[in-house]
């Protein structure tokens, strides 16, 4: 029988090509005659030299499986080596993963072992060799080998261990979303440290590995030459199509207020919205929450001072060591700066005035005795005055008041698994609470303020300033009459002013989130709901949830499996509690309609904030010293560090197998 091995359309003899001494075409050139094919291989089949071949080929197979044979110790020592580079790789691998996991740099100035800037690659390649054995005798033999020797310390195998690690955690994640099915996307963009726009790709997805459980999974950075509406949807719709993933399956996006974001014509979401309807859009609760006090702030002319005086305070104080060991030995929580984008922080800029305010008092006055410099003498003294009164102690009252009501619910919106339904009840109760607030909270200001003066020793009292007399022109409608109480006026046109501005803006900025809230409200609040309002509810979460013919669930369906469901273990449960009840039940194929919108209503994000968390990641990776660094390998590095829990479990001997395979050298018949 000839053993045939076919290349470039001809046919070889494996066993006469290995050990023949003639020159035939299955052999040298190639059989490619194929109208007598046949016959001339059955032929060459009964031919001695094929039988002689054939005999020697299977005697050195016997020979080889009882390793009897002349290369036996060859073999041994190819066995050796082999064992000896994998455990070297697995070292390496290693290595690599504790700098990536870090945020450490790899690389130095040079790729030299024993030099004082070669990196923390190479430093910890050498503090292994101390301990290791089998990094030992690497290091010995790298250091006598010449250069065309490989020794995989260099840039080149570190890139490529580093995108097979975040290729192989890209891919377990991959998996995870496909089994999911349904996923939404949260996109984000921030400038690095070289002044290019890295917009981050976060997936969010019910993972239904064990339990259901709400994740959201980082993708990498996109490479994107301009941040518009157009190249962003086609760099993320290029994304999806690289990592296999269809964007029919999408549920959800959730972005910043940016125009390029949110526009209604032109911005990503339209443009997303118009190749998948199903793909609602959500706008991040972070960044609305934001302006609402920002807008607040603009209110009065009190409230807009109030913060100039905290940034004075900071910087009278910053700007000297010695004015800042002054400040520490009077106070126990120094204070904090603040900044533009971050607005619910403020909180921590207003929280030592509105415990510490006494001690932050005595500080200016020290400083203003003690300083020689007229114009901090001075600005102490003005600091110290403004601290010290009446207004300012109600205005760090009630700013801190307002503030620590918004920052509790930007905080909790900010969570990973925050679902739409408890957002919408945490901004309902929020407003509820402003309300409250607005009837009983100056009042109760007054009294916290009265407080803070008496620990000042200072008289809790308004300064009454004279009114500017205008010449009235005569108007069909009467002017206001004018307050000539200064407490009075300080209650309606800084603290009415500010709650209701507050009020009136988380009803504006989420109206967008109350409209998907409401839309799934129905599989929180089904066991309120009267039969009407549940069939119109049911069939309008089942034609959002359809375009092109295809829906995701019966809405008809839904109806039947919500008044049939059993009884729950609890009175009032969110969507995740419902969904994990059915599934350790194993109800899931009996409710197979409940089943999927829960999943769809759990993937729908609220905020952008794992995205931003990215940005942090971004800054410690891609550093002043690390400016340019490559776009793939900031991405891998940035994978790998976020997804650390799925990176740790990764399996070496298949990353070596990976790393082996592109490696390989082909020999070529």
């Amino acid at each position: 029988m000839v053993v045939v091995l076919r290349r470039n359309n001809r046919l070889f003899c494996f066993c006469c090509k290995l050990f023949s001494k003639k020159n035939i075409n299955l052999t040298n050139p190639g059989f490619n005659n194929w109208k007598h094919a046949g016959y001339l291989i059955n032929l060459h089949d009964n031919s001695p030299d094929h039988i002689y071949c054939m005999k020697i080929w299977k005697e050195l197979a016997v020979i080889i499986k009882r390793g009897e044979s002349i290369d036996k110790q060859e073999m041994a020592l190819f066995e050796a080596e082999t064992k000896r580079w994998r455990e070297v790789l697995k070292r390496f691998i290693a290595i690599i993963k504790s700098l990536a996991v870090r945020n450490l740099a790899l690389r130095g100035h040079t790729e030299t072992l024993y030099s004082s800037s070669n990196g923390n690659f190479l430093k910890v390649v050498e503090l292994m060799a101390e301990f290791d054995p089998v990094m030992k005798e690497h290091v010995i033999r790298v250091q006598k080998a010449t250069s065309s020797h490989p020794s995989y310390l260099g840039k080149v195998a570190q890139n490529e261990i580093i995108q097979l690690m975040s290729s192989h955690t890209i891919s377990v994640m991959v998996n995870d979303i496909k089994r999911s099915r349904f996923f939404s996307i949260i996109l984000d963009c921030t400038p690095d440290i070289s002044h290019i726009e890295q917009p981050s790709v976060v997936l969010r997805v019910v993972s239904l590995e064990e339990k259901p459980c709400i994740k959201e999974y980082f993708m990498g950075f996109l490479e994107a030459e301009e941040s518009t509406g157009e190249h962003l949807t086609t760099a993320i719709l290029k994304n999806l199509e690289e990592l296999s993933i269809s964007f029919e399956d999408c549920r959800c996006q959730a972005y910043d207020n940016g125009a390029n974001m949110r526009g209604k014509n032109k911005g990503v979401q339209a443009r997303l919205l118009q190749l998948n309807p199903r793909a609602l859009f959500v706008p991040c609760g972070a960044h609305t929450l934001n302006p609402v006090v920002a807008d607040a702030a603009k209110t009065s002319r009190d409230a807009t001072n109030y913060f100039g005086i905290l940034q004075k305070l900071y910087s009278l104080f910053s700007a000297s060591t010695q004015r800042w060991a002054i400040l520490k030995k009077h106070v126990k929580v120094t204070l904090k700066m603040w900044t533009d984008t971050r607005w619910e922080s403020k909180v921590k800029s207003v929280e030592p005035m509105r415990y510490q305010s006494a001690a932050v008092r005595e500080a200016l006055l020290e400083v203003r005795d003690n300083t020689k410099d007229p114009v901090i003498k001075t600005e102490a003294q003005s600091l110290s005055e403004e601290v010290g009164s009446y207004r300012f102690s109600i205005c760090t009252v009630v700013w801190y008041d307002i503030l620590s009501h918004i920052q509790y619910v930007s905080k909790m919106m900010q969570s990973a698994t925050m679902q739409v339904d408890i957002a919408v009840n945490l901004l309902h109760k929020t407003e509820t609470a402003l309300r409250t607030y607005r009837a009983t909270g100056f009042v109760a200001a007054e009294t916290s303020a009265k407080v803070m003066c008496e620990e000042m020793n200072v008289k809790a009292a308004l300064q009454k300033k004279r009114l500017r007399s205008t010449k009235h022109h005569f108007t069909y409608e009467s002017s206001d009459k004018r307050l000539r109480d200064a407490l009075k006026k300080l209650e309606v046109e800084f603290f009415n002013a500010v709650v209701d501005c507050t009020v009136s803006a988380i009803q504006e900025r989420f109206k967008t989130l109350q409209s998907v809230g409401d839309t799934f409200c129905v599989l929180s609040n089904f066991q309120t709901l009267s039969d009407e309002v549940l069939k119109s509810q049911c069939q309008a979460l089942g034609a959002t949830l359809q375009y092109n013919g295809q829906s995701d669930l019966d809405g008809d369906e839904l109806i039947k499996e919500l008044k049939h469901l059993p009884n729950l273990p609890k009175q009032t449960m969110t969507q995740h509690d419902l969904l994990s009840f059915l599934h350790d039940s194993e109800l899931t194929e009996l409710y197979p309609n409940l089943w999927t919108a829960l999943r769809i209503s759990l993937t729908l994000p609220v905020t952008v904030a794992e995205a931003e968390r990215s940005f942090s990641k971004l800054k410690l990776i891609k550093t002043f010293l690390r400016s340019s660094m490559a776009q793939d390998r900031l991405s891998g590095l940035a994978v790998i560090s976020i997804n650390h829990t799925i990176a740790e479990k990764l399996n070496y001997d298949v990353l070596i197998d990976d790393f082996a395979r592109i490696k390989a050298r082909r020999a070529h018949f």
